[in-house]
C-alpha cells in the first residue's frame, strides 16, 4: 500500500455497478482522473486539464460497498505538463486488507483562463 494519504476515498455504491455488483471501470477511471486532477492543480497552482491517460491496468474487481482509495504521485514535470501515477486500492467493508485494483499514468497540462497552455510556476525556494 502507498505510504501517503489518499487524494480521494469513497464507498462504491449500487448506482456505480453492473447487474453482477461489479463496479464499472469508467467509474474508477473518473475517480482516478479526479484524484490526479487535484494533485495536478495543486502542483500547477491553478487550472490543469487531462491530456492523456496511459497504461491503464484493471487488476482486480471492486464490489458494491468496497471502500476505494485513490493515491497519486507526480513522476515528472515539463514546461507545462505534469505526469502523475495513479493507483486505486479497495478494502472490503469487513476487512483491513487493501488490494490494488487499477493503476495508470495521467498527464495534465497547466492552462490559463482561455484554456491555452501556460508554464508551470517555479517551485524553487
Amino acid at each position: 500500500m502507498p505510504d501517503r494519504d489518499p487524494a480521494i476515498r469513497v464507498t462504491a455504491m449500487p448506482a456505480d455497478a453492473n447487474a453482477y455488483g461489479d463496479i464499472f471501470g469508467g467509474w474508477l477511471m473518473s475517480l482516478m482522473d479526479s484524484g490526479a486532477g487535484l494533485t495536478a492543480s495543486r502542483h500547477a497552482k491553478g487550472r490543469a486539464v487531462t491530456v492523456a491517460i496511459d497504461a491503464v491496468e484493471f487488476l482486480s474487481p471492486v464490489k458494491v460497498g468496497d471502500e476505494v482509495s485513490i493515491y497519486s504521485k507526480i513522476i515528472r514535470t515539463g514546461r507545462t505538463s505534469i505526469a502523475i501515477d495513479i493507483e486505486a486500492w479497495r478494502r472490503h467493508r469487513e476487512s483491513e486488507e487493501e488490494v490494488m485494483v487499477t493503476r495508470a499514468t495521467f498527464t495534465f497540462v497547466a492552462v490559463d483562463d482561455a484554456g491555452k497552455p501556460r508554464p508551470l510556476e517555479s517551485r524553487a525556494a
